[in-house]
């Protein structure tokens, strides 16, 4: 294999890899979010803002993925 195909390769593994982690999170943020005002719905306000907080962390990793895919494909 030359080294085209395994930086684009790479790349790709990097993002589909890295594009997971960040999608169960956040589902697990905002399904855990959701239950918890489903009980107790005088909270939902505080709730949802740490919520978005929390998802904004999670989706971090995600778009470091990202930078890394494209550090892979084109500076190196």
């Amino acid at each position: 294999m030359d080294a085209e195909a395994t930086r684009l390769l790479a790349a790709g593994l990097c993002m589909g890899i890295g594009a997971v982690g960040p999608a169960l999170g956040e589902g697990m943020v905002a399904a855990k979010t959701m239950e918890t005002i489903g009980r107790n719905p005088e909270i939902g306000d505080k709730l949802f803002s740490n919520m978005i907080v929390a998802m904004a962390i999670c989706e971090s990793t995600g778009i470091y993925s990202l930078v890394i895919a494209l550090i892979i494909l084109f500076a190196v």
